[in-house]
């Protein structure tokens, strides 16, 4: 069975669309067709539902899409395998927002001029999202928040940095982060989300209950809401805040326990130990 075959079917079901995965593939629809029915007539059964332009996994299609994935990214590992470096391959990196625009463009710069045959692919999500992936076997590494639940032994990751909790206030206010926060209008931190958690501990501690404007996982758009003058926020001092917080008042929030752990997660037996490695020391480089 080619491996390019399920390649090319996983594509489609990815993407919902034949002609969708004919991009993604570089070929044409026709042969994307022709690619999924042999595969159809060597397992015997339909592996797609299509309807107009969609196409679905069929629910047996769904059972062995696990497998697939598998076969097929091993089929990868092989070409990585020739390098006696350990530094080649397609490396897998999921990353929160604000990571994806603080820490890693520095560290990707270092990490491929060290691994000049290695390829960063990056996938932006949020943290319970990079999880997920991270367990599917869909990332080879993740940078994200901590947990607020331990490891799983399949699992490891290494403390990045902690970043401390600050309020964010309009420009021109005045006040201490209790007095503001019982005043104005509060734009919360969605407090489901990892990240999140935190802002939450410490208005509990604090015994404050602000009135909430809105709920956000997405601290780039809460702090221009802040500059807007739409309200206050409790979130973590990311790297890069000031590009999106210079109009505002930052002031800190005392307490190590209110701040946001980030992490690089990735598998207890990782694919590419050697890429990972150099990520990791990519990562905890000095700024240059």
């Amino acid at each position: 069975m080619e491996t390019r075959y399920l390649k090319s079917l996983l594509a489609v079901v990815d993407s919902g669309s034949i002609a969708e995965a004919a991009r993604t593939e570089h070929l044409t629809a026709a042969a994307i067709g022709q690619r999924v029915q042999v595969l159809e007539r060597e397992l015997g059964f339909a592996l797609l539902s299509r309807s107009g332009h969609a196409a679905r996994p069929t629910p047996a299609c769904s059972q062995l899409l696990p497998r697939m994935r598998r076969l097929v990214r091993e089929a990868a590992l092989l070409q990585s395998d020739v390098g006696t470096d350990g530094l080649s391959g397609s490396l897998r990196i999921g990353a929160v927002s604000t990571l994806l625009t603080g820490l890693l463009p520095c560290a990707l710069r270092r990490f491929t001029q060290a691994a000049p045959d290695a390829r960063a692919v990056i996938v932006p999500d949020t943290s319970r999202g990079l999880y997920r992936l991270l367990q599917a076997g869909e990332i080879d590494a993740a940078l994200m928040v901590a947990p607020p639940f331990a490891w799983p032994r399949a699992l490891r990751a290494v403390a990045l940095r902690a970043e401390p909790l600050v309020l964010l206030a309009p420009p021109g206010t005045r006040g201490r982060p209790a007095t503001l926060l019982r005043r104005l209008p509060y734009i919360r931190y969605d407090p489901n989300a990892w990240g999140g958690r935190h802002a939450a501990a410490w208005l509990a501690d604090q015994q404050i209950a602000p009135t909430v404007l809105c709920d956000l996982d997405a601290l780039e758009a809460i702090a221009l809401l802040v500059a807007d003058g739409m309200g206050v926020s409790l979130v973590p001092q990311w790297p890069g805040i000031e590009r999106f917080s210079a109009d505002c008042r930052v002031l800190p929030i005392p307490g190590a326990a209110y701040a946001r752990q980030m992490v690089l997660a990735s598998p207890a037996a990782p694919d590419f130990p050697r890429l990972l490695e150099l990520l990791q020391q990519s990562l905890q480089a000095p700024p240059a």
